[in-house]
């Protein structure tokens, strides 16, 4: 008798309509999901079954969280990079974290010149469309070939009616391919359980060729994971359909190996700042307006920081370094330079300016601030605008690592400047922040739920007794197919 209570209390609480007729619940016409015979194609269950897991997922709604790997040191790594789950069955592709771009892309099994093996110890893989059950290639008339266009040389190959791409980076390499739709995998955290193996479409690149820097197998990945806000964008395609909220976050680990936090959701810290983002511009655009060493700022002409015709400051995770424009890194070394004389010998090494000393940096070198829009300061310590270059005999050579770019007015903020730092991009209010903050520790982040509200999580560094519980679609069936028992009982 109580489980029978139980039973129809779940129900009358979970069931959305029930048409009562003299105090009992009247007869509930129920469709077939599946043919009386059984004679249904498992694509077409599975089909049946991706559909009704996304309409799960956007019901749920939640945090998306990655993991980080990688270091800004030059030396050693000199990128961070996420793992992520494609296709069906599900691979493990390594891609590098990328805010200076907009499409995710992967590498494919045709493709020519892509690296065989790298150096960060990793498995690097290809992605076969053919080994998908689920994979799709994106064709010409398909609607989504056009966001491509908005982020690359986008086309259509005549041959066999592919949209096709072409991406050139900034240091000279490249990449072409086409672009394929498939399942990416991810776990998600709904209040405090953790959804594990959910999975949402999505359109890639699936690159079958890469020149410059991408075919060396030093630091090679599997591909670039691009978070742009362009409608190519993985995160602007999980926003659209619901699954994710349209804000992500990253708080990058310089010390100790590296790694850090990547959520698609908005880490929640009290002491964050934040500036608009510069309109209509193809990357993360921020106004920068003076740089401060010592509090003093320095004596640069407003107008080297604009944003005009490709010009401006470019936040951007796909960049090692910082680079200033001559007008700007020049009265920023000499005011470094002035600041520290008395105490360390500066020497020119490679073209680059940099200092012996003995002692700690933090004793020694000054304070610097790059202040926004918005009054917004983003404060660097000596860490984020060095590097260390060696270390002989307890002799250490640090090095300026703010680069000089000549003949542009342009200015990139890089891994050196962004790692130990909550950042937050907001592509909803069209705003970033940021707050000094220890990468190892966990975050707090919120996400609009489908009601509006904003539920908050602990995301980042799980530990095995804080971690949330696990929630699979499985259990959720389960449920399901426990209530239409229930419904059963009464028709």
């Amino acid at each position: 008798m109580a489980a029978a209570l139980f039973s129809t209390a779940i129900l009358l609480c979970l069931l959305p309509v029930l048409v009562l007729s003299n105090g009992f619940p009247a007869a509930m016409k129920l469709e077939r999901a599946v043919p009386a015979n059984h004679e249904m194609e498992i694509s077409q269950l599975k089909a049946r079954d991706r559909a009704r897991h996304g309409r799960l997922l956007q019901s749920l709604g939640g945090v998306i969280d990655f993991p980080v790997d990688g270091t800004f040191d030059p030396f050693v790594v000199g990128l961070y990079y996420t793992k992520l789950r494609l296709g069906s069955p599900a691979r493990d592709f390594y891609v590098q974290i990328d805010t200076g771009s907009d499409v995710l892309w992967v590498s494919c099994a045709s493709c020519n010149g892509c690296p065989q093996t790298s150096g960060l110890q990793i498995q690097l893989n290809y992605f076969d469309p053919g080994s998908s059950v689920t994979a799709t290639p994106i064709s010409c008339s398909d609607q989504r070939c056009s966001w491509g266009v908005q982020s690359s040389d986008s086309g259509c190959s005549v041959q066999n009616n592919l949209c096709a791409y072409t991406f050139q980076y900034g240091d000279g390499s490249g990449t072409s391919g086409f672009y394929v739709s498939d399942l990416l995998q991810f776990d998600m955290i709904v209040g405090s359980s953790l959804v594990p193996n959910s999975t949402a479409q999505v359109v890639f690149g699936c690159s079958t060729s890469q020149t410059g820097d991408l075919v060396k197998s030093d630091r090679a990945v599997d591909g670039i994971f691009g978070f742009g806000q362009q409608g190519m964008s993985v995160i602007s395609q999980l926003a659209s359909q619901g699954v994710a909220p349209r804000v992500f976050s990253h708080c990058l680990k310089g010390e100790n190996g590296g790694g850090g936090i990547l959520v698609l959701g908005e880490i929640v810290e009290p002491n964050m700042v934040f500036t608009p983002l510069v309109p209509s511009q193809p990357h993360y655009n921020v106004n920068l307006l003076s740089i401060s060493v010592n509090g003093q700022a320095l004596p640069i002409n407003p107008s080297v920081f604009s944003t005009s015709n490709g010009q401006g400051t470019i936040i951007d995770t796909g960049t090692t370094l910082a680079y200033l424009s001559e007008a700007a890194y020049v009265p920023f070394v000499d005011a470094i330079t002035n600041a520290v004389s008395q105490s360390v010998r500066p020497v020119v090494s490679k073209g680059n300016q940099c200092y012996v000393l003995t002692t700690s940096v933090a004793e020694v070198f000054p304070p610097v601030s790059l202040n926004f829009a918005g009054g917004a300061s983003m404060f660097l310590n000596p860490q984020d605008y060095l590097i260390q270059q060696n270390n002989v005999g307890g002799t250490a050579v640090w090095c300026i690592g703010f680069q000089r770019i000549q003949n542009q007015g342009i200015t990139i903020l890089g891994d050196l400047v962004l790692k130990d730092k909550i950042f937050v991009y907001d592509l909803v209010g069209q705003r970033i922040g940021w707050a000094n903050y220890d990468c190892s520790m966990s975050v707090n982040v919120s996400a609009t739920s489908s009601s509006g509200r904003s539920e908050y999580v602990n995301a980042g560094q799980f530990s095995d007794n804080a971690a949330p519980q696990k929630l699979s679609l499985d259990v959720v069936g389960n449920i399901i197919m426990l209530l239409l028992m229930v419904i059963n009982m009464f028709l």
